[in-house]
């Protein structure tokens, strides 16, 4: 490592074995950013333009797809810009920033996820008190839930690492990541792990009582042909967006802290990059496609502009 004190800014190098194609990953990864745009865009102002969508299951997946807008403005435009510069840094910062706005839009996805399920399970198990149960206050709640906690999360994690000292300034990813600055220090990390550890395990605790809450759910279904529609309907597309965030979550996880060095470039590039590639494109399109109300609405505000226009 370098004797190096104060870091003023951090070189990137995971792109440095593959500039050679660095026009065909621009073409590529701005046509995946204007897709992931349009997409969640499109969902939001389904749901916006229409009172019948405004309802706590539709509001969820709105918060869903507006934290994906988020999640994606802090990776998206630097690496970019990185793919056309021929220095690929970023200041001590905006690596910061860039750290608490990928992960705040990571967890805010797990907690999102999180009442989706409980909707659904009150909705389909206790369908009598969904109403009373499921307010306009508790929706709120909900939803500051899933922006507020992953805001202090991850704001005493980056508190954490930039006490740190470090003894160097090269980071061998494309982005800004919590444990390769922290795998640079001099000083004692035992703080930092020790958080971030627990933070893991209480956000992949999300997934676990998700996945329990849905035996229930299959267990309530299968009884009625009406049932098993309802689940087919509103409760598969959220599995398969669990599934999708929580493998890609846990690549970068365990990739980040325990994947090889020896692994080609462009394969450690790949695990990095796809929790922040799938999910805000997989997502919206899975909702877009397979809720009936949300379809309808897409079809009718683009023919309905079609129609006016001609």
């Amino acid at each position: 490592m370098e004797n190096i004190s104060v870091v003023l800014e951090f070189v990137l190098s995971g792109l440095d074995e593959t500039m050679e194609n660095r026009y065909m990953l621009f073409f590529w990864t701005a046509l995946c950013y204007y897709l992931i745009l349009f997409c969640n865009i499109t969902v939001i102002f389904s749901i916006a333009s229409d009172k019948g969508l405004h309802e706590p299951m539709y509001i969820f997946l709105c918060n869903l797809c507006i934290n994906a807008l988020y999640g994606t403005v802090g990776f998206y435009p630097k690496f970019m810009y990185d793919l056309l510069s021929p220095f690929h840094v970023i200041s001590y910062a905006g690596c910061m920033i860039q750290i608490f706005v990928i992960y705040t839009s990571v967890l805010c996805d797990l907690s999102t996820l999180t009442v989706m399920a409980y909707d659904r399970y009150v909705a389909i198990c206790r369908p009598l008190q969904y109403h009373s149960e499921m307010t306009h206050l508790k929706v709120i709640k909900c939803i500051l839930f899933c922006w507020l906690a992953p805001f202090f999360c991850m704001g005493v994690i980056v508190l954490l690492l930039s006490r740190l000292t470090l003894c160097g300034s090269t980071i061998g990813k494309l982005y800004c990541e919590t444990w390769a600055v922290a795998k640079l220090a001099c000083s004692s990390t035992t703080v930092n792990n020790v958080v971030g550890q627990i933070v893991i395990s209480v956000y992949f605790g999300h997934a676990v009582l998700i996945f329990c809450s849905y035996i229930k759910l299959i267990q309530t279904c299968r009884k009625s042909k009406e049932g098993r529609y309802k689940f087919m309907q509103t409760c598969l597309p959220h599995l398969i967006a669990l599934i999708n965030v929580t493998i890609a979550l846990l690549f970068d996880v365990f990739y980040s802290r325990y994947g090889s060095a020896s692994l080609p470039q462009s394969l450690r590039n790949f695990l990095a990059l796809e929790f922040l590639f799938v999910p805000p494109i997989l997502n919206p399109l899975i909702y877009g496609l397979q809720l009936t109300k949300i379809r309808k609405q897409v079809v009718k505000m683009y023919f309905r502009n079609n129609t006016s226009t001609a």
